[in-house]
């Protein structure tokens, strides 16, 4: 088994892929940390639609994954970027996704938290926006999903200053039925967010956001942190009021993060968790036992493989992430709602390649040899 895989100077290599994966098996939630996968979903390649049409889903194979994360013990965090939430998913494709998710999961017994935003509006009023995230709290509330408050462009482009954010939020803070989820996602995940929480400043963003928490602690369960920044992570999360949960999602540096410090650590709800879920899923529960090493020792090796995945434009991750479940045999092509399949160039996805598989993240290597050089060929590599 060998494979010449293209380099970014534009020469071959030759790579030798492992023979046997990782040994891992489905297991029972975790008892140490509340983790959620961020997933994606499962385009239907045979829609005759354009990039910019309404998305075509292939819903059993986009459930079927599902039901893969919740069997390793990974809650599911859905309708959030990694499903391509503004960039290929627009609210009528979410809301269908919320629903038939949030079903799937009681038949089943998983986790599921959905994401709430505001993108049936392109613009809008202050007034406008809050309706836009009330009609998508009462669907994810409707269907029996925990709600994710993800970040809205609409308010970005919108809101004058923090007391905008102070006013929305607490709105939408006081109507929730059940604690939500806070996402904090920031520019290098979508540029139109710059600003959040109503300055560039990161420190005045943070007191406003942590300002917004402590007028509403019983009606926050955690906050989703993705800055990419792990220090700010730590800062806030001992900032955060008593039994408010901090969720790591910090792509570059989970495993520090997750594991923590003596003043506390964070949970986690990751797009990296996506390819990496039966893995993560197995360190975890090494965390479970108290084996802070082994979960280092599980985890640490992973993050190579996750800065690639995320690196600039890190919005244009989910490519790595749906090649990965295509390898994988999670699905049988490799395309994406709104033609993202070509936001990354075929040295990246090469590359993605061998990090996975040298981690024996491949359930069956020689399948993911057999694909991976099904489509180095139609970029003219020929073995």
């Amino acid at each position: 088994m060998t494979i010449r895989l293209p380099a970014a100077d534009g020469t071959l290599r030759t790579y030798e892929p492992r023979t046997e994966p990782l040994a891992v098996t489905p297991g029972a939630p975790f008892t140490s940390r509340t983790v959620f996968s961020a997933a994606h979903v499962v385009a239907d390649p045979y829609a005759d639609v354009s990039p910019d049409a309404p998305a075509a889903v292939d819903w059993e194979a986009t459930l079927a994954f599902r039901r893969h994360l919740w069997s390793h013990g990974l809650g599911v965090a859905e309708a959030m970027d990694t499903a391509q939430r503004g960039m290929g998913l627009d609210w009528a494709g979410a809301a269908e996704l919320i629903r038939r998710s949030a079903a799937e999961a009681r038949a089943v017994g998983g986790r599921i938290a959905c994401g709430v935003g505001t993108d049936q509006l392109t613009g809008g009023t202050l007034a406008e926006i809050r309706a836009a995230y009330e009609e998508q709290l009462a669907v994810v509330e409707e269907a029996g999903a925990q709600a994710v408050l993800m970040a809205s462009r609409a308010l970005a482009a919108t809101a004058t200053g923090p007391e905008d954010y102070r006013e929305i939020y607490g709105r939408l803070l006081r109507q929730a039925a059940e604690p939500v989820i806070l996402h904090w996602l920031g520019p290098m995940f979508d540029p139109a967010l710059e600003g959040y929480w109503g300055s560039a400043d990161l420190d005045a963003a943070t007191d406003t956001f942590l300002e917004v928490i402590a007028a509403h602690p019983d009606k926050v369960d955690g906050v989703k942190i993705s800055l990419l920044d792990a220090q700010r992570e730590v800062d806030l999360r001992r900032r955060l009021p008593q039994g408010v949960r901090c969720y790591t999602g910090d792509d570059f540096h989970y495993p520090e993060l997750i594991a923590g410090d003596d003043q506390g650590f964070s949970h986690a709800l990751l797009g990296i968790f996506d390819p990496l879920g039966p893995l993560a899923a197995e360190a975890v529960r090494a965390l479970d036992t108290g084996d802070v090493r082994g979960f280092r020792e599980l985890l640490d090796p992973t993050v190579e493989l996750s800065r690639h995945l995320f690196q600039a434009p890190t919005r244009f991750y989910k490519t790595g992430v749906v090649l990965l479940a295509w390898l994988a045999g999670h699905q049988e092509h490799f395309a994406m709602v709104g033609g993202l399949q070509s936001a990354r160039s075929l040295p990246h996805l090469a590359r993605a390649y061998a990090l996975a598989d040298g981690l024996g993240l491949f359930p069956d290597p020689e399948l993911a040899e057999e694909r991976m050089k099904n489509l180095l060929s139609v970029y003219g590599v020929n073995q």
